[in-house]
């Protein structure tokens, strides 16, 4: 009798281990799937930068004449080290920033491009950039009398490039 019972305890376990993975795999096939890539959220900056270009102590800088590839997904300005931010997916679905700010440029270059490192100097419209090469973002780098600008992300060098050239600043008027 001894012997019955425990052949029928692990059958049973058996039957309900089957019929777990039945009911799991008819739940999978019900449960829809989309496996695309969802487009990236797009914003709308131009409040925010006409609320920069008012309270920056610099002229703050943004693109003009992108390509319809090109799609901003997020924008701030913070008052403290009057930190600019503009961030965009760029056609080939990379990510691109120009970042901005009166912060120690030493600093402030380490953090925005994730601790890349100085790699040479680029022409890009008419101005010598730094070029930056990182493990996770590569960027180019603009030191000015009292702002410092960083084109930086995972996009390819030919995308930072496109964004740092199209970058245009409005001065602000004398008081």
């Amino acid at each position: 009798m001894a012997g019955m019972k425990g052949k029928q305890s692990v059958r049973d376990m058996v039957l309900s281990l089957g019929l777990i993975l039945l009911a799991a795999g008819v739940v999978y096939l019900f449960v829809p799937h989309d496996d695309t890539v969802p487009e990236p959220k797009r914003v709308d900056y131009r409040v925010e930068l006409l609320t920069a270009r008012r309270a920056a102590p610099y002229p703050v800088a943004a693109p003009e004449g992108l390509s319809d590839g090109w799609t901003a997904t997020s924008v701030r300005y913070t008052a403290d080290h009057a930190h600019w931010h503009l961030g965009f997916a760029d056609p080939d679905g990379g990510y691109a920033a120009v970042e901005q700010s009166t912060r120690k440029p030493s600093e402030f270059v380490e953090s925005a491009t994730q601790g890349a490192s100085k790699a040479g100097t680029e022409r890009v419209a008419g101005r010598d950039w730094d070029r930056y090469e990182g493990d996770r973002y590569d960027a180019l780098v603009l030191e000015e009398q009292g702002v410092t600008t960083v084109v930086t992300g995972s996009a390819g060098r030919e995308d930072l490039t496109v964004l740092a050239e199209a970058l245009r600043t409005e001065e602000k008027p004398a008081e």
